[in-house]
């Protein structure tokens, strides 16, 4: 009987070793649960970046409308430089300018370039003249490469070309009717004169 009661001891003991041996083994083979899943968090709404305005431009002064002819003020001052500047004179049958030619024009001719700089349509008129020898027909074309020549030195004090017109009367206009040396190199000159305002506007 003890003998019986042992065995069944036995018996229950290992079977409950091998209970516990498979409720291990289960436990340990099965995955564990998934999480319960949770309402998804409502995703704080990033608020939206600020419209980037452009740099507030100044608004552009309004241009201010400089007249492009001198007022009567700034007229006198020119005319007044043109009665300071003397005429350019020549010997016979020349062109080129003379050191004294280039004394006379430049007296003034830098004031008279930066006032005209500011006055594009204010023109400028330089009269080449010849004395009475010689055909109408030659003295005219010398007296253009006369009024041509003042043109260009006065081009390089920096007065504009497009402020410069060179014409030629020749023979036609003397300042003085004597028939000697001394009244003929008087005639032989450049003469520089404004144009007239009507013309010029």
């Amino acid at each position: 009987m003890k003998h019986l009661q042992k065995r069944t001891l036995i018996l229950v003991a290992t079977i409950s070793l091998l209970t516990a041996a498979c409720a291990k083994k289960k436990s340990a083979a099965a995955p564990p649960p998934p999480p319960k899943a949770q309402p998804p968090a409502l995703a704080t709404a990033k608020p939206a970046p600020a419209p980037v305005e452009a740099a507030a431009q100044p608004a552009p002064a309004p241009a201010v409308q400089t007249s492009r002819m001198p007022n009567a003020k700034t007229r006198a001052r020119i005319d007044e430089l043109l009665a300071k500047i003397e005429d350019a004179y020549f010997d016979y049958d020349r062109f080129n300018l003379r050191p004294d030619a280039i004394k006379a024009l430049r007296a003034d001719a830098e004031e008279l370039r930066d006032i005209l700089k500011d006055y594009p349509n204010y023109k400028l008129t330089i009269e080449g003249h010849c004395d009475e020898r010689g055909s109408a027909e030659y003295n005219m074309a010398l007296g253009n490469k006369r009024a041509e020549s003042t043109k260009d030195y006065l081009v390089q004090v920096g007065i504009p070309a497009a402020q410069l017109n060179a014409v030629s009367y020749g023979k036609e206009r003397p300042v003085c009717d004597e028939h000697d040396e001394a009244c003929w190199q008087r005639n032989r000159r450049t003469h520089i004169t404004a144009v007239a305002l009507a013309q010029a506007q």
